[in-house]
Parts: C-alpha cells; sequence; structure tokens
C-alpha cells in the first residue's frame, strides 16, 4: 500500500511538473531579442528590425546604440545582449578574446567618413586643414570611439595635425553638436549625414585620406535567444538586409 502510494505521488508530481514545460515553448515564440549596436547604425537597424518583426510575430527586437567601444565593455561586465555590431572590428576582436561569442563575426558593411558641418557652412570650412583654422570649434569623437580612431587615422594620411576638439561619446553625439551649432565642424560617417537632416551638411574628405570603416556583426555567446539572435544576423548579411543597408548610404563588406 506504501508503495502505492508513493506511485500515485509520483504521477501527481509529474502530472503538476509536466504543464511547466508549456511556458518554454511560449517563450520561444515570442522572443525579446536585444541587439546592442554601433550608433551610427540606429535608423538602419530600427528599419530592419520593424520588418523582420512585421515578418514574425511575437518577435520583439531591442536595440541599445552606443559606441562600439562602451558596448564591448558592457558585454565584458555582463550586460545582457543577444547580437553584437561594432563600427570597427578591433571591439569586435575584443569580444572574441574574451570569449563572449557564440561564433565567428562576419563583416555586413563598410562606411567611410566626411567633415560635417551646419547648414550654409558658416565657417567655411573646405578641407582638413580648415578644422585647425584660429576660431573654428571641433567636435570628434573620443580616441577609443571608431570614428575617433578613424579620425585620427585620416589626419595622419593627410599629414595634417589632429586639432583641438571636444571628445565625444560617440559619433552621434559629434553630429548632434554640429547641429545643435555647438562646433563649427566635426568627423562623422558618411551615413550620418542623413541622420542629420537639413541642420548639417557634409564637406567630403579626399579618397586619398579616407578611411573603409568595417562593420562586423555576431551572436553573443551568452544569448538568451541564440536562434532568434541568429535570424536577426541572417537578415541583415541577407540580399533584403543589404538592400536596406544601401538605402541608408552604407556600402557592401
Amino acid at each position: 500500500m506504501r508503495r502505492w502510494c508513493r506511485f500515485v505521488s509520483l504521477l501527481l508530481a509529474c502530472a503538476i511538473l509536466s504543464p511547466s514545460r508549456a511556458p518554454a515553448a511560449a517563450d520561444s515564440a515570442d522572443a525579446h531579442v536585444t541587439v546592442l549596436a554601433a550608433a551610427s547604425l540606429t535608423e538602419v537597424f530600427k528599419s530592419i528590425g520593424s520588418a523582420l518583426e512585421k515578418a514574425h510575430p511575437g518577435l520583439t527586437l531591442e536595440f541599445s546604440f552606443g559606441a562600439s567601444s562602451t558596448l564591448v565593455i558592457q558585454i565584458k561586465e555582463g550586460a545582457p545582449g543577444d547580437v553584437f555590431a561594432s563600427a570597427d572590428e578591433s571591439n569586435m576582436q575584443a569580444a572574441a578574446d574574451a570569449g563572449e561569442l557564440a561564433g565567428a563575426p562576419r563583416i555586413f558593411a563598410t562606411n567611410r567618413l566626411t567633415i560635417v558641418v551646419p547648414k550654409s557652412n558658416p565657417k567655411h570650412v573646405a578641407s582638413l586643414a580648415d578644422l585647425g583654422r584660429s576660431g573654428v570649434t571641433v567636435a570628434l569623437a573620443a580616441p577609443q570611439v571608431p570614428a575617433g580612431k578613424y579620425a585620427a587615422q585620416i589626419f595622419t594620411k593627410a599629414g595634417v595635425a589632429v586639432p583641438q576638439a571636444s571628445q565625444e561619446l560617440d559619433v552621434r553625439a559629434v553630429l548632434n553638436k554640429v547641429a545643435m551649432d555647438e562646433a563649427d565642424a566635426g568627423i562623422v560617417y558618411v551615413t550620418d549625414i542623413r541622420a542629420g537632416g537639413d541642420k548639417v551638411e557634409a564637406v567630403p574628405i579626399p579618397e586619398q585620406y579616407n578611411v573603409v570603416a568595417r562593420y562586423p556583426i555576431a551572436v553573443l555567446k551568452h544569448a538568451a535567444h541564440p536562434k532568434e539572435a541568429q535570424a536577426f544576423v541572417d537578415f541583415v548579411l541577407s540580399p533584403p538586409g543589404q538592400a536596406t543597408l544601401e538605402q541608408f548610404g552604407f556600402a557592401p563588406p
């Protein structure tokens, strides 16, 4: 009799526990994927995210945009995330070296840089050398930020001294400073000019001095929803994703 009671108790326990597995299936259907991405990807990734959410009901994409150098620090410190998209390869490599990637990163886009000035270019900035002129206030991304590193490379290639400048947290902070007339010029990605709207305009950097920014993407090792995270990465690399990137001014890998 005691054995029978123990058997019945076991059956009841199984009956109680087995429904608890159902929410797991619901969780996978209602996946919440967090993408940590370079600030310059703000508009294009939001557009890609909207397209994916419409195609996959139940999928929610949340984006955290910032300097790639800041994002990789957050990843190392355990910040939750499923996907990392960087504006340079060195910060992605830092994440890989820390064992934070689920697989090899892929380059999904390239970009170039440009001088940005307020609309109508009131200080008549026409070249990199003009950024060092007296009375010209310059905004640059901090040296550890990809846009800041690229800017330093450009000045070196052009044989121009890096001008005195503010050191902004990310490239969008540079853009905003110029757009709000708090700086006479800055260096941003060519894709950022579109985000600045009618408040800014571009002064091209000659091809021989410019650099190519390569953007890698990868699923993070501790992703809560690795399959859905991989689906986002796959879409970014797919022809429709590449077409969206092109619409926002990015060049192919």
